[in-house]
């Protein structure tokens, strides 16, 4: 089939960009950067590109001036370059997510169910569209009977790719209804899978061939419009780097350096938000009732959630909010562990893996809760603290 250009042009990423553009997409990137920034709209690109590093880097979820013209298709190509060219997971996370996130937004202004029909085509899905939409079942809640209804349905193996890395559990099939084959979906949770397909099209992973790296770096970087580019890429980057270190660090109140007194399971999970990953069900829960329980402030909890490709503030501010007010218990370690939760192993942790309370491993207690991680590291700081300010006294004495 043959998909406007105009829609091309507002979401480059499918795969008639190449049927379209082909004589520009098929040079090589030094020829094609040179060429581009040499024309009278090089310098709007630079804006471009640099407000999108900008907003990821601000953990935004969009852009408030974004622009859906002829000028987007250069964006995305550039973007994949300048992603392959700073080789780095965590910058990459970033403005896939963004990027996708632009893309949701975009979709659902759409507004056009053929368009949605059409991209849906070009992405090679199979997919059905009915007019009127068909009926598939009732909602019910609190005794509020709401038809569900739908215009699209797709095969269920092309749902279930689109989806692999979506792991909540209203997503699973067995909690779909189906017809022949194919899932029953509605506009906004088709357009989700879409979403994250685009975010997976962005996620390039850090290159092993270091030496091609260096050779293309070596060619690109005497584009003076490239390095330009890429070195205010670089000092923003510079300048934020310990927000996007591994290393979670939360300041609670200003008291105390609260990650060395988190467990693995916890450290774990907030090492995966901050680099932008998709948290499974359970995870989602584990985190904000932990954090909860020790009375971390509900707009910082949220905060945590920004980085997730599907993150909506207000719906999550809701369920945060909920959760603090039915004060959730977090997960025992008997369940983290039936969940594949607990990474006492991986981080080789001394007090998840012998536990405490002895010298004698024999009369050692085993951890039964991370609350209690929590508590035990607290108290042991303490006494820390005690024992060096006396040490000192006794030194000024």
């Amino acid at each position: 089939m043959s998909i406007p250009t105009e829609l091309i042009n507002r979401y480059p990423w499918l795969p008639s960009l190449k049927k379209h553009y082909f004589e520009m997409a098929s040079r090589s990137p030094s020829i094609f950067i040179s060429e581009v920034f040499s024309k009278d709209f090089g310098s709007d690109l630079k804006e471009r590109l640099l407000d999108l590093f900008e907003a990821a880097f601000d953990n935004l979820e969009e852009i408030s001036d974004y622009k859906s013209d002829k000028l987007n298709v250069y964006v995305y190509l550039l973007l994949n370059i300048f992603l392959y060219a700073l080789d780095n997971q965590l910058i990459t996370n970033r403005l896939a997510n963004l990027y996708s996130k632009i893309t949701y937004n975009e979709l659902t202004k759409e507004n056009n169910d053929a368009n949605l029909y059409n991209i849906c085509q070009d992405l090679g899905l199979k997919i059905r569209y009915y007019e009127p939409p068909i009926n598939y079942g009732v909602n019910i809640v609190k005794d509020h009977h709401q038809k569900l209804e739908t215009n699209f349905t797709i095969h269920f193996i092309d749902y279930l790719r689109l989806a692999s890395n979506l792991r909540d559990e209203y997503r699973k099939l067995v909690h779909n209804s189906l017809l022949e084959g194919y899932v029953f979906i509605q506009n906004k949770r088709l357009i989700r899978l879409i979403q994250e397909y685009v975010r997976n099209r962005l996620l390039i992973k850090e290159t092993e061939d270091k030496a091609s790296l260096k050779a293309f770096l070596s060619d690109v970087s005497e584009i003076k419009d490239f390095k330009e580019i890429i070195d205010k890429i670089l000092n923003a980057w510079t300048e934020r780097k310990e927000e996007f270190e591994y290393t979670f660090k939360i300041d609670f109140e200003s008291k105390e350096e609260l990650l060395t007194l988190y467990p693995p399971c916890v450290k774990e999970i907030l090492k995966k938000t901050q680099e932008g990953q998709n948290l499974i069900h359970n995870e989602r829960l584990f985190i904000v009732w932990f954090l909860l329980a020790l009375e971390y402030p509900v707009e910082k909890v949220v905060d945590l959630f920004s980085t997730m490709p599907d993150f909506d503030r207000e719906k999550t501010t809701y369920q945060v909010n909920f959760a603090k007010k039915k004060k959730y218990i977090p997960y025992k370690c008997l369940t983290l562990k039936s969940l594949n939760l607990c990474f006492a192993a991986n981080y080789k942790d001394k007090l998840c893996l012998e536990g405490y309370g002895s010298v004698e491993p024999s009369e050692r207690k085993k951890l039964a809760h991370p609350l209690s991680y929590t508590r035990i590291k607290q108290y042991r700081a303490s006494k820390e603290e005690y024992y060096k300010n006396k040490e000192v006294d006794e030194v000024n004495e």
